[in-house]
């Protein structure tokens, strides 16, 4: 039987978890060891619903480092690495579009 968080919780294929780092705001990515990574890459993958929520509840009880943690759907490129399957993770994976004032 599945809980009401796992029924909303749709995984459809590899999954990451995600978050921005407290203070700075950068986007951060959890490791399998329950650390914050900045390179998707070193991103836990998951694959059904009740690995997210592990993970989610790891992320989640870390909210001195880092807050917003959701799952993010990724693809993974020929060497197995997870790459942002959605323009959204693209984004926040390549950074600020813009100049930021008093940034070089």
């Amino acid at each position: 039987m599945t809980s009401p968080l796992q029924q909303k919780l749709k995984i459809n294929g590899p999954t990451v978890i995600t978050a921005n780092r407290l203070g700075d705001g950068v986007v951060v990515w959890l490791r399998a060891d329950g650390s914050w990574s900045l390179d998707i890459g070193d991103a836990a993958v998951v694959t059904t619903s009740t690995e997210a929520l592990r993970l989610l509840g790891i992320a989640n009880a870390d909210e001195n480092r880092a807050v917003g943690a959701y799952p993010a759907p990724v693809v993974l490129d020929a060497a197995g690495l997870p790459r942002p399957a959605n323009l959204r993770e693209r984004i926040r994976v390549g950074g600020p579009t813009v100049a930021l004032p008093g940034a070089a």
